[in-house]
This record gives C-alpha cells, structure tokens and sequence, in this order.
C-alpha cells in the first residue's frame, strides 16, 4: 500500500514506515503532521483517486542541505559578487496512510 503526496510543490510516493526529505515545514523535532494525498493504492494495488484521506507523519528532525555558491560575473566593468545559500529542508518518517 502507498500513497503520492503532495508537499513543498513537489509530490513523492511513500509507503510506512518511509523515511524523506521534503521542503521546510513548520514544527519541532518530534511532532505529528497529516499531509494531503492526492493518490492511494489499495492492498491489492487497485488505485483509488477518489479517497481523499491523510497521511500520518512525524518530524525527525529540520537540516540544511549543503551549501552551494552563487557568483554573479559581468566582464569588463569590474562587478562580481559571491554568496552561498543552503536550502532547509524537514526529515520526516511516514507512521500510516
């Protein structure tokens, strides 16, 4: 049984007890969230995009990815300008569908 989820603007296929990254949320470390499907699959694979049910998650724990460097460059007048970013992101384990 999986479900496809939607968060972050982008959607990812999960199952129980599946462990993933996803753009930042809102929470501490150890709270429980529901998220949206857009899809769920039965036990025996039948698809059924009609239930519009919850998928039950908890927060492990708020990361920055790692950092990447923006340099901006124009030739011949002298400009240049560099800085880093490093995009949050939200662990979260899936407890049920």
């Amino acid at each position: 049984m999986y479900a496809i989820i939607k968060t972050g603007g982008k959607q990812y296929k999960v199952a129980k007890d599946d462990i993933l990254q996803v753009e930042k949320l809102e929470g501490k470390s150890g709270d429980k969230i529901e998220i949206d499907t857009l899809m769920v699959s039965g036990k025996d694979g039948a698809i059924d995009m009609s239930v519009k049910s919850k998928v039950k998650a908890q927060i492990l724990e708020q990361v920055k990815d790692k950092k990447i460097v923006v340099y901006k460059y124009k030739p011949k007048k002298n400009i240049r300008k560099k800085q880093g970013h490093r995009q949050p992101h939200t662990k979260i384990k899936i407890l049920s569908i």
